[in-house]
C-alpha cells in the first residue's frame, strides 16, 4: 500500500496462503495464513510487507450495521479501540474459505444489497469470532504494554508512528515526535512522507478522527468534549478537520451511526 489507509468500516480478512504484515495504529500486525483477522479500519493501517503470495478475501462491514447487531460487548470494545482481533487457530480455515466464497457469489448477484442469508451468517461468524477470542488483559495492563512499541526491532520511521498512536491525545509538535525517536525534525519528517506517502500531521488526524468517531458513535459525550478527548485544541478545530475529512458534520455523523447502550 502506497499511504496509510482509513475507512469507516469494519475489515475482516482471511489468507489463503502466504501472509501480510500491517502497520496498524503504529503497531506491526501480521494476518497468518488462515486465521480469520478483524480490525477498525478507521484506525490508519497499511500494508508494510507480505510473505509467498497471498491469496486473500477482505470484507467490509459498515459500522453502522456492525452496531446494530449487537455483538458481545468485548469484541465491539476491542474493535473499536484499535486492537486487530484474530482467530486463535486454523481449525476453521476451511469452512470459512467455502462461507466467504458464497458471500462474493451471493453479492455478484445482488451487488446493491446482501441478502438475508449472508447478513445472518456474517452476524453468526462475528458471534463465533467473539466466543473463540481469549480472555482480554485488563485495560491497565494493555496499555502498559503500548509502552513497548517502538522496541524489538522496530524501525525508526515505524517508531515514529508507534509514538504518535501512543501520543496523539496530547499536544504533538513535529520536533517532539522527532526528538523521542532521535531524529532531526526535517529527516523524521522526510523519512515519515517517504514511506508512508502521507504527512505526520495528517497522521495525527486520522488517529483524532477515527478516536472522536468512535466516542460518537458509542457514547452520550458531548461534542466539545469528544473534541478535546481526540487531541483538538478547539472545537473548531474539530469541526473544520471532522467536516474535511468524513464530509458531515459530527452531529449528522452520531445521528447516523449511534446505537443504543
Amino acid at each position: 500500500m502506497n499511504r496509510p489507509d482509513r475507512h469507516n468500516e469494519i475489515e475482516l480478512n482471511l489468507l489463503k496462503n502466504g501472509s501480510l504484515t500491517y502497520l496498524l495504529g503504529g503497531e506491526r500486525v501480521t494476518v497468518p495464513q488462515g486465521n480469520l483477522g478483524a480490525f477498525w479500519a478507521a484506525i490508519p493501517h497499511q500494508i508494510i510487507a507480505y510473505d509467498g503470495s497471498p491469496e486473500y478475501y477482505v470484507v467490509t462491514l459498515p459500522l453502522a450495521w456492525f452496531l446494530q447487531c449487537r455483538l458481545p460487548a468485548e469484541l465491539v470494545d476491542r474493535l473499536l479501540h484499535g486492537q486487530f482481533l484474530c482467530e486463535p487457530s486454523a481449525e476453521r480455515f476451511e469452512l470459512d474459505w467455502v462461507l466467504l466464497s458464497t458471500w462474493e457469489s451471493d453479492l455478484r448477484h445482488s451487488p446493491k444489497e446482501p441478502g438475508t442469508a449472508t447478513l445472518l451468517e456474517l452476524h453468526a461468524r462475528l458471534r463465533r469470532l467473539a466466543d473463540a477470542l481469549p480472555v482480554a488483559k485488563p485495560r491497565q495492563e494493555r496499555d502498559r504494554s503500548i509502552g513497548l512499541l517502538g522496541e524489538g526491532g522496530m524501525s525508526k520511521v515505524e517508531q515514529l508512528a508507534a509514538y504518535i498512536a501512543q501520543h496523539y491525545q496530547e499536544p504533538l509538535l513535529i520536533q517532539d515526535v522527532a526528538r523521542e525517536i532521535g531524529l532531526h525534525p526535517n529527516y523524521a519528517m522526510n523519512l515519515f512522507k517517504k514511506t508512508f506517502k502521507t504527512t505526520i500531521n495528517d497522521y495525527v488526524t486520522q488517529h483524532r478522527l477515527s478516536h472522536a468517531q468512535r466516542l460518537l458513535a458509542t457514547t452520550d459525550d458531548k461534542i466539545v468534549d469528544i473534541a478535546l478527548d481526540a487531541g483538538y485544541p478547539t472545537l473548531s478545530r474539530f469541526y473544520e478537520a471532522f467536516k474535511r475529512s468524513c464530509r458531515c458534520s459530527p452531529s449528522s455523523y452520531r445521528r447516523e451511526h449511534r446505537i443504543a447502550d
